[in-house]
């Protein structure tokens, strides 16, 4: 195939602004040319293909464009990012000379005996039409518009409740405006959002990165989970160490990102963004907490960003930098426009000294009409009013439920990733992986003074306590027994309760770029899970070192070991109890109060302080207790009966595996809850 021709503007066989979908782009001439002169024409990232697409969200083999007959097919070759013909996904699809083809950045029509490539190279304009939003009878948004040029910077300000953050929704696209539309260089967002989300970047308020972590190696995870896996992990580290040096983070790269200022960390945030090179970036606070030399810093860096060629939209509350800004949005209360049009006139506009005055002014005139006023302004004339769409011969339709954001990896390659990151942000956290070694052996030390000699070896407790000569032989086994069972409850549950919750900004915004919700709960099973039962092993062999152990074990013919597997089981239960209520929770100092209350309930429903047989509805609940199980299934192994009428307490191999089974099957229900909360959670496009 003839190599292609790169071009510079409208060249002959190139389409005018007179047709299909792309508005935009069509008038600003092609990126290259590409002769078909095959049957079948190769599109991918990899060298070898007949046309190619150099950047990060191309596949290495991505899709082909058959000959079938008089007519051309586009053929996804099980691409990571997907092909996208008018803006939906497609597997095969028979193509025309008006259907545009989305493949990573670039977008592909046939004309001809030409492919006609036009690469997003960031530089786009970007319009918002008479966006409404209402949430139970409230109107949050009230016909917002304006047209945002190329390599621009824009702020959104207003006063608190004015609907900036509705605002920003509604532009990425995350939650569509109730009525209205977006439009990226001239195409529909909505229509066409599950091809171009992943031209769009969001840094939320919240940092989205492992403190524990390096610059470095926080951005090298970040590129495994959203490269292409066919990307090898040269390619990766090198985009890596390019966003380094573009946001000047070199110095920075090799220190924990919980030692960088408030500035350098939200490069670092927005370097995490910039590593698939979006077109569009938003930023939703990104001073918030800075200092004034810092909030200069980051704004600064915005403003570099533009003009390097993208478009940069920030959500702010900080008034100090806004002259460095191409365009001001302001917000009144009620979502109404206010003004849209360069800093420096807008307080003139207000008639205000300062930005703290125009806040003031619009929080006290909330009867005013300010979109009435602005539309009415010579400044809506020249800056405000949106271009009118470019009527579409192949109009992608809007649907109620988009696609799943494309998955990057397999789910499997996914978990790996995950995993491993995960025990690197252990690793890290030395505080937190001295705690996590220390519970267990400091629990052992407690085991080891309440054994009194006599271990878990009922027939010599109870020996002694009718000679008189141990009174406290058998307090001293149930003691040591309840010792065992809670501290396992208590590791387990210690050892997780925070850890969804501290990284919820995290997942949120990994999950919208293709994360799969099963290969991250699953590492957090898997690595917590190991680490558990590490814990309840060293319990139970440090815990018993040097006593005896049960007289006559059931099952597996050691009683130490019976003992090692009821307190792993019960570890893991609670583990898995502890990342449910971190699923749950909004912050992490909330877990606290519940750890108490749920080991105080694992105290009270063992039913050592009371019978719990035919007891509703301590005994419904206690079942929910895995301290009930594991007891039980300790008791059994001991030998210890202390309620004959309660079916649990029975010393008997039957007994034994029925417990364990119980427990077993708790933590996977408890396993499957998380996942209907983590889903419950997770970022949601809302459909229109």
């Amino acid at each position: 195939m003839p190599a292609a021709s790169p071009v510079s503007g409208a060249a002959g066989g190139v389409p005018s602004a007179s047709g299909g979908q792309g508005g935009t782009w069509w008038g600003r001439g092609a990126t290259a040319l590409h002769p078909v002169g095959a049957a079948t024409v190769v599109i991918g990232r990899g060298a070898e293909c007949d046309v190619v697409l150099a950047e990060p969200l191309v596949s290495r083999r991505h899709a082909e464009l058959r000959q079938v007959g008089s007519q051309w097919q586009i053929v996804d070759l099980g691409s990571w990012n997907g092909t996208f013909v008018n803006g939906r996904r497609v597997g095969q699809a028979t193509i025309g000379p008006d259907d545009i083809v989305g493949i990573g950045h670039a977008l592909l029509r046939l004309r001809g005996g030409t492919l006609v490539e036009y690469t997003d190279a960031g530089d786009i304009s970007f319009e918002a039409d008479d966006l409404v939003v209402t949430r139970s009878g409230r109107r949050l948004l009230d016909g917002v518009g304006f047209a945002l040029g190329q390599r621009s910077l824009l702020a959104v300000v207003g006063p608190s409740g004015a609907g900036k953050s509705t605002l920003l929704g509604a532009l990425t696209g995350q939650r569509p405006a109730d009525s209205g539309e977006v439009r990226y260089a001239g195409r529909d967002l909505y229509a066409a959002y599950d091809e171009l989300r992943q031209r769009i970047g969001l840094v939320p308020q919240d940092d989205i990165l492992h403190p524990q972590l390096t610059v470095r190696r926080a951005l090298r995870f970040a590129a495994e989970l959203r490269f292409p896996a066919d990307t090898p992990a040269a390619e990766r580290n090198a985009r890596v160490e390019e966003v380094i040096g573009e946001l000047g983070l070199a110095d920075q790269a090799t220190q924990r990102i919980s030692t960088l200022s408030g500035g350098q960390r939200k490069r670092t945030s927005v370097a995490l963004e910039l590593l698939t090179r979006p077109s569009l970036l938003f930023l939703d606070e990104p001073t918030s907490g800075l200092d004034p030399g810092m909030d200069k810093s980051v704004m600064q860096t915005l403003r570099t960003l533009a003009d390097d060629g993208r478009t940069v939209v920030v959500v702010t509350h900080s008034p100090a930098q806004l002259d460095l800004c191409d365009r001001l949005l302001v917000l009144a209360s009620g979502g109404k426009l206010a003004y849209f049009g360069p800093p420096g006139e807008a307080l003139a506009y207000f008639g205000q000294r300062d930005f703290a005055d125009m806040f003031l002014l619009l929080d006290r005139s909330r009867d005013v009409d300010w979109t009435a006023r602005f539309k009415s302004s010579p400044q809506y004339a020249k800056y405000g009013t949106p271009s009118a769409p470019t009527p579409s011969t192949v109009a992608a339709p809007a649907r109620a439920v988009p696609d799943a954001p494309p998955r990057q990896q397999p789910a499997l390659r996914q978990f790996s990733a995950l995993a491993r990151r995960y025990l690197a942000v252990i690793a890290a956290d030395r505080a937190y992986a001295v705690f996590l070694l220390a519970l267990p052996l400091v629990l052992s030390l407690f085991a080891q003074g309440l054994s009194r000699g006599h271990g878990l070896s009922w027939d010599s407790a109870t020996a002694t306590a009718s000679d008189d000569s141990d009174a406290g032989g058998a307090s001293g086994v149930t003691a040591l027994m309840q010792v065992l069972i809670l501290g396992c409850a208590f590791t387990g549950f210690a050892g997780s309760f925070r850890e969804l919750v501290k990284e919820r900004s995290v997942f949120q915004r990994e999950q919208a770029i293709g994360l799969s919700r099963g290969a991250y709960l699953w590492s957090k099973l898997a690595v917590l899970g190991l680490i558990t039962c590490v814990q309840a092993v060293i319990l139970a062999v440090v815990g018993l070192a040097g006593r005896p152990g049960p007289d006559d074990p059931l099952v597996l013919g050691d009683g130490v070991a019976e003992i090692a597997v009821a307190l792993t089981a019960v570890a893991l239960a609670a583990m898995v109890l502890g990342l449910l209520v971190s699923a749950l929770i909004a912050n992490a100092d909330r877990g606290m109060p519940i750890l108490v209350v749920i080991l105080l309930l694992q105290f009270m429903l063992t039913g050592l302080l009371q019978s719990l047989h035919n007891n509703p509805p301590l005994e419904q609940v206690a079942y929910l207790m895995p301290a009930r199980w594991g007891f039980a299934m300790v008791a059994a192994t001991v030998g210890f009966k202390h309620d004959p009428d309660d079916p649990l307490w029975h010393d008997d191999a039957s007994t034994w595996t029925t417990d364990l089974a119980a427990l077993l099957l708790l933590t996977a229900v408890l396993a499957g809850a998380i996942w209907l909360a983590l889903r419950r959670g997770s970022t949601s496009r809302r459909g229109r």
